[in-house]
């Protein structure tokens, strides 16, 4: 696995080099959420699809 620190080097040279630091704060805490639910579906913690479309239909009309 590679290292955190060399993953953030990886994330941050990807980027345009008029990134503002704002832009990299918002790349790596995207990074993080997605990992954090990879892992939760790892974990057998998702929601069902159908259940989503229960949920979100309470909040979008149709």
């Amino acid at each position: 696995m590679e290292a955190v620190k060399d993953q953030v080097i990886q994330i941050i040279k990807q980027l345009p080099d008029s990134v503002t630091v704002d832009d990299i704060f918002s790349e790596l805490y995207f990074k993080l959420q997605v990992d954090a639910g990879l892992r939760e579906l790892d974990e057998g913690k998702g929601i069902l699809h159908q259940e989503v479309k229960e949920r979100m239909s309470k909040w979008v009309s149709q």
